[in-house]
């Protein structure tokens, strides 16, 4: 073992989790956290099907999920559902976990669910992106899952989809979602807590031609299938990873670059929209939506979901 291997294992990563736990905390709530996650999961395993409403248009979703995230996505869909009080169909794509247990869960969500298993993903990608003209994207495609929210869902398609992650929850009717899907014409993005894509922004403005927008969350994501041009996102991600290594926000700043070429966007307002929500806005939800993302999973799990559960699984 090296010194710098030794480090890394002995100090910098033990360092590491002891301050995501303090974040999250400590221990004491990091455990109960977990316990109450695994209430949600075992909750949404009693989930009735997504409701139905005759006589409206339905919505389409996208979401990528799998093992790890089936019961979230299954939350997800239905406050999307009751919130709107929309039929919703869903495009279920798999993150490569999904086994026959977990399909027999998602199947559970209704008629208006389909789920695009790995084989198929596989196979699509494959086809259409070969790894000799796309090195790059199949290498990230393989090593992160990330990117198939745009590969998975996008190629070989055409016309406007809406890519939504698994981990939001909807308190009020989504009008702004609502609208864009009934004509989508512009990108579509949430806004962020923090700006996080991961490059910096001199090498993203010189590889979009146009300056980046703020902000972007990719946790709402409203794109043209047949308007992405392959060659270029592999010309971007090679460029990216040549230059300043690989990152765990890749997809987002591919998502930015794409909506500082088209601008002006359909941005969900901050306000309605919110990524990170507060303890306080958890406990008395003013917003249309949360996005649970780092710090909030903790409420996340205490809390939120217990709105939507079934009856005799809301409190604690």
């Amino acid at each position: 073992m090296t010194a710098g291997e030794f480090l890394l294992k002995y100090y910098h990563t033990p360092l590491g989790r002891a301050r995501d736990s303090l974040r999250h905390g400590g221990p004491f709530a990091v455990r109960a956290t977990e316990r109450q996650r695994a209430e949600m999961e075992s909750a949404a395993a009693r989930l009735p099907t997504v409701p139905e409403f005759p006589g409206t248009k339905p919505v389409t979703l996208h979401l990528m999920t799998g093992r790890r995230f089936w019961y979230q996505t299954a939350f997800c869909l239905h406050s999307f559902a009751t919130a709107a009080q929309t039929t919703v169909q869903a495009e279920l794509y798999d993150d490569g976990s999904i086994d026959a247990a977990c399909a027999a869960r998602l199947a559970r969500l209704g008629p208006g669910v389909r789920i695009h298993l790995i084989g198929e993903l596989r196979a699509r990608i494959e086809a259409r992106l070969p790894a000799a003209r796309f090195p790059v994207l199949r290498e990230r495609w393989e090593n992160y899952p990330n990117i198939r929210k745009l590969t998975d869902v996008h190629l070989g398609s055409a016309g406007w989809k809406l890519v939504i992650d698994s981990d939001l929850l909807f308190f009020r009717r989504p009008d702004f979602l609502l609208d864009w899907l009934a004509a989508p014409a512009r990108i579509l993005y949430a806004v962020d807590c923090a700006e996080s894509y991961g490059y910096s922004r001199p090498l993203l403005q010189e590889l979009a031609g146009a300056p980046i927008p703020p902000l972007v969350n990719v946790g709402l994501c409203g794109l043209r299938s047949d308007a992405l041009d392959w060659a270029e996102l592999e010309h971007w991600c090679a460029t990216l990873h040549a230059r300043e290594k690989t990152s765990y926000y890749l997809e987002q700043a591919l998502v930015a670059m794409l909506a500082a070429r088209t601008q002006p966007c359909a941005i969900a307002p901050a306000t309605d929209y919110v990524t990170l929500p507060s303890r306080a806005e958890v406990l008395a939800p003013r917003a249309v939506m949360h996005h649970y993302v780092d710090t909030a999973k903790r409420w996340y799990f205490r809390h939120s979901w217990r709105r939507f559960a079934p009856v005799g699984q809301s409190q604690s």
